[in-house]
């Protein structure tokens, strides 16, 4: 099977492909349009002609502050940006959601592996080694906080897959997430150092 990720996205776009997380995609005159899914039907945005232009966009939210997760449902709007091909789609849709495209082909492949919090943490050292010492009933918390800020459907679970399958469709591709982030992590290091300081 072909791990060409540009010709399959290429042709998940003319089977029908519109919208990935926040974005709409749409076939233009020009290639393709991209948009924030909110923007429907303005003749008002901002155009943008170069792939490279969604990195800026990606980075920062309305108010311009930073973006540290970039599949929060935080996305700038005001902008279309038209690109030739689907090679520049790919490029586009990478710095909005990095390495979701690839996620989504691995996926579709079979391919992809689930990897549950306890293997993550596990492979933890330094100064992340105490998240090991996480409890269940922490990272039930902190998974529903910090989780819940995020537009990807969790394939994994504490110690064992999420037994519920994404929702795929022909015209929307999911944002998979296959491992807990570093921002969890990071978070999960936060309340265990909270809990051995506490009396």
């Amino acid at each position: 099977m072909s791990r060409d990720l540009i010709a399959a996205l290429a042709d998940w776009l003319v089977r029908g492909g519109e919208s990935l997380g926040q974005i709409r995609i749409a076939h233009v005159h020009e290639g393709w349009e991209l948009r924030h899914a909110e923007d429907a039907g303005r003749t008002d945005l901002a155009l943008h002609k170069n792939a490279e232009a969604a990195r800026q966009l990606a980075n920062l939210d309305a108010a311009g502050n930073f973006r540290p997760l970039k599949t929060a449902p935080n996305l700038v709007r005001g902008w279309r940006l038209v690109l030739p091909d689907a090679a520049a789609v790919r490029v586009a849709l990478d710095y909005f959601y990095p390495a979701m495209t690839g996620v989504w082909l691995s996926h579709t492949r079979g391919e992809l592996v689930p990897v549950v919090l306890r293997e993550t943490l596990g492979r933890q050292t330094g100064m992340y080694r105490v998240t090991q010492k996480l409890a269940d009933e922490e990272a039930r918390a902190l998974i529903g906080s910090v989780c819940a800020g995020c537009l990807k459907h969790r394939l994994w679970e504490i110690a064992a897959p999420n037994p519920e399958s994404p929702v795929l469709t022909k015209d929307r591709l999911p944002l998979l997430c296959h491992e807990a982030c570093n921002l969890l992590v990071a978070k999960a290091r936060e309340v265990v150092k909270k809990a051995e300081v506490s009396p």
